[in-house]
């Protein structure tokens, strides 16, 4: 198995998304080096068999399908959904804070982030901003500085002996990043350095003001393998690019005979409550589009199948009592598939035993992970999308260590081993496969 052009390639994708705009923009591109066609939603669609479409949202949320040549909509579609953020330290509108000769800037928490390790790392910016040009009209720029530009310096040892013991974490007043220096009594202006980068990237960009924006710090390390055979991968965001791409690729290779769908929404790690998150109207939107009879959708919707992507997690050598031990998940042997009790993961018994099948054809042995019985569960955007559309849905995910920490560990071959059971899943016929249902 010769996974190591498929890594260059994921090595690329996360380096160049360092947020969900960005992240989409990359999407957008490839697909449309496929032969996809771009929408908008605020115009009538053309939609013709045997094409390909995409459209995004609030530039963070990404929607591509293809209309069978082979197949009606009320056959149905095989869909992948993913979500394009990831737990992270976002920039405050007044980013501004001045103490003694330093500059610093304000951040609130994005998602539920690991803390610690973003302490003595270099980081960069990276974001979206919005400007009143300077004919009126309101222009909106993805900027990234792409250079260790930030740092949040830990506390000596010397100045908090128990440190190693306590590690408290006071958001408000220990993780504001160290930006500058006063040099002979100047120090530079935030909305100065972003006018800089935006006419540095943007050249022809008339700006006359800056209005607002959506800055997020992110780690500027590149992506590595690691391990003595190279058989571990460590990168920022694989939470949840590492879905993302592998859903991209799979799209973009996937035949023109049969109907897909790829849904990268955002907001998914702080509650997916947004226009582009998974509680939004956008997926539902789009298929209101596609199929504008309501009876033909909700065919349509009983006859499709939902693969949700999202890590999942490996169990940890340090802490092994965190895991059920009937369910030891572990890198490198291939994608795992998510159940709870209490649907925090859509996994049921039936699109479980269809995923196998997907699986089996794809010559990929899938995992299973299930929680302690006595830990909390975190969830996805499968219980979300799987309420909404009443499609039948299966989560699954590449196994992970360090999730939600700035820098995310998986194994090396798992990102292809993931790749390559959806890319199955997209020519399968496994999900109509079912008989004698509820037979007494």
């Amino acid at each position: 198995m010769n996974f190591t052009p498929y890594n260059s390639n994921l090595f690329s994708f996360l380096f160049s998304s360092p947020t969900p705009f960005h992240a989409v923009t990359n999407i957008e591109k490839h697909l449309f080096q496929q032969g996809f066609i771009g929408l908008q939603e605020n115009e009538r669609w053309q939609l013709t068999q045997g094409h390909g479409y995409y459209l995004t949202r609030d530039n963070g949320a990404v929607i591509a399908f293809i209309l069978g040549s082979d197949e009606s909509c009320e056959q149905g579609f095989r869909m992948l959904a993913a979500h394009t953020d990831s737990p992270c330290l976002q920039i405050k509108p007044r980013a501004e804070i001045r103490v003694g000769s330093y500059l610093q800037l304000g951040v609130e928490v994005y998602g539920g982030s690991l803390l610690a390790p973003w302490f003595d790392r270099d980081l960069s910016l990276a974001g979206r901003v919005c400007c009143r040009m300077s004919d009126g009209n309101l222009g909106v720029y993805l900027v990234d500085f792409h250079r260790p530009l930030l740092t949040i310096p830990s506390i000596a040892i010397h100045f908090d002996r128990d440190a190693n013991k306590n590690g408290e974490i006071n958001q408000q007043k220990h993780l504001p990043p160290l930006l500058s220096q006063s040099v002979d009594g100047q120090l530079p202006d935030f909305t100065t350095l972003l006018l800089a980068q935006i006419q540095q990237e943007h050249k022809k960009a008339d700006v006359a003001e800056i209005l607002s924006f959506d800055m997020f710090c992110y780690d500027f390390q590149e992506p590595a393998y690691t391990g003595a055979k190279n058989e571990f991968i460590s990168s920022a965001r694989l939470d949840n690019l590492l879905s993302c791409h592998a859903g991209m690729l799979a799209l973009g290779k996937a035949e023109r005979r049969k109907n897909v769908l790829l849904f990268c929404a955002n907001h998914e790690e702080n509650g997916s409550t947004s226009a582009s998150g998974a509680h939004g109207s956008f997926l539902d939107s789009v298929l209101e589009r596609i199929i504008t009879d309501p009876t033909s959708r909700r065919i349509a919707l009983c006859n499709s199948f939902l693969v949700s992507m999202d890590n999942a997690h490996a169990a940890h050598p340090n802490f092994m009592e965190k895991i059920d031990a009937a369910h030891e998940i572990h890198l490198n042997k291939g994608p795992v598939i998510k159940l709870n009790a209490n649907q925090r993961y859509a996994t049921n018994s039936i699109s479980a035993a269809i995923f196998k099948n997907v699986c089996k054809e794809a010559e990929v042995i899938p995992q299973e992970f299930v929680m302690r019985s006595d830990l909390p569960c975190g969830s996805t955007i499968g219980p979300i999308t799987a309420a909404r559309l009443g499609v039948r849905t299966v989560d699954i995910g590449a196994a992970s260590l360090a999730m939600h920490s700035i820098r995310e560990h998986t194994g090396a071959m798992d990102p292809y081993l993931l790749c390559k059971s959806i890319e199955q899943f997209l020519r399968s016929e496994a999900h109509r496969k079912i008989v004698n249902y509820c037979v007494r």
